[in-house]
C-alpha cells in the first residue's frame, strides 16, 4: 500500500481569517487530522466534518506525531495541526526527527505548510517592534537546559537584539520571566519599551504597553507573548516601533 501524504500545518494566531489558503487545503483534503485539543478547537468544525480526529495533551507530543506517521503509513493523508507556524517551536521538526528514526524519509510524501508565527501575531498588535534583527527565545526548560537558556538570553542582549519571549511564565516556571528580565537589564535601560500580549488574535486578547523596568511577570501566562525592545526602540503612537534606519539615510519629513 502506498502511504499517505503527511503534512505538518501551521495554523496561525488563532483568528480563522489568519489561516492560509494552503493551510486550509490540506486540511480539506486530509482524511485524519492529528493534534493537540486546544489547537484543535482552533479550526473551524467544518474543516473537521467528516473526517479522523486524534487529539492528545499536552504532553503527548510523541504520540501525538507517531500517531500520524501511522496513519499515513496505513495510506491515509493525513494533517499534523501546530498553532503559530510549525516550524517555530511547532511540530514539524518532531515529525521530520521520527520520520528520520524510523528510516521513512524516502517512503513517506511530506511537507511543512506555513502559517503566521504567534511572535509575528502578537508584535502586530504592539505596532512594528521587530522591524530591524530580532531573537526568539523560549524560556520552558522542559527540552531545554536553564543554564543554556540564559546564555542565549544574554548574548543577544548585549547584542542589543529586540528580544521576543515565548513560554514566559507557567505554574511550574513562575520564576523565570522575572530572571530572564533581569538578565536582559544587565545591558538594556529600564525605560526600554516592552510589551506583552496574550491570547493574540483569540478571543480574550489583551495587550500591554510598558517598559523592561515596570514589566508584572506575573502578567503572564503560557498564552503570553512578550517583547523587549532594543536602544533605538520607542513608543510611537501608543505603539512599540524600532526603527529600521531609514532616518538616517532618507528625509522622512514630507517634501
Amino acid at each position: 500500500m502506498k502511504p499517505g501524504r503527511l503534512s505538518v500545518v501551521g495554523l496561525g494566531p488563532g483568528d480563522a481569517a489568519l489561516l492560509s489558503p494552503l493551510a486550509a487545503e490540506a486540511l480539506e483534503r486530509a482524511a485524519v487530522v492529528v493534534g493537540y485539543g486546544t489547537y484543535l478547537d482552533l479550526i473551524d468544525p467544518e474543516l473537521l466534518a467528516s473526517k479522523a480526529v486524534v487529539s492528545t495533551g499536552m504532553m503527548g507530543e510523541v504520540q501525538r506525531c507517531a500517531k500520524a506517521i501511522d496513519q499515513a503509513m496505513a495510506g491515509e493523508d493525513t494533517v499534523v495541526v501546530s498553532s503559530g507556524d510549525a516550524g517555530v517551536y511547532g511540530m514539524a521538526g518532531l515529525v521530520l526527527e521520527l520520520l528520520e528514526a524510523r528510516g521513512l524519509l524516502d517512503s513517506v510524501e511530506f511537507q511543512v505548510v506555513p502559517g503566521i508565527p504567534a511572535v509575528i501575531g502578537a508584535a502586530a498588535i504592539l505596532g512594528a517592534p521587530l522591524t530591524h534583527d530580532f531573537a526568539c527565545v523560549s524560556l520552558s526548560d522542559l527540552l531545554t537546559p536553564w543554564e543554556l537558556i540564559e546564555k542565549r538570553l544574554d548574548a543577544a542582549a548585549s547584542a542589543d537584539f529586540v528580544i521576543a519571549l515565548y513560554n514566559p511564565r507557567s505554574k511550574r516556571r513562575s520564576g523565570q520571566l522575572a530572571r530572564a528580565l533581569e538578565i536582559i537589564g544587565r545591558h538594556a535601560s529600564p525605560q526600554t519599551p516592552a510589551g506583552l500580549v496574550r491570547n493574540a488574535w483569540r478571543e480574550g486578547q489583551s495587550a500591554l504597553l510598558t517598559t523592561l523596568g515596570l514589566m508584572d511577570p506575573e502578567a503572564a501566562d503560557m498564552l503570553s507573548i512578550v517583547v523587549v525592545g532594543n536602544s533605538q526602540t520607542r513608543v510611537a503612537g501608543g505603539r512599540m516601533l524600532t526603527p529600521r534606519g531609514y532616518a538616517g539615510k532618507y528625509s522622512l519629513g514630507g517634501s
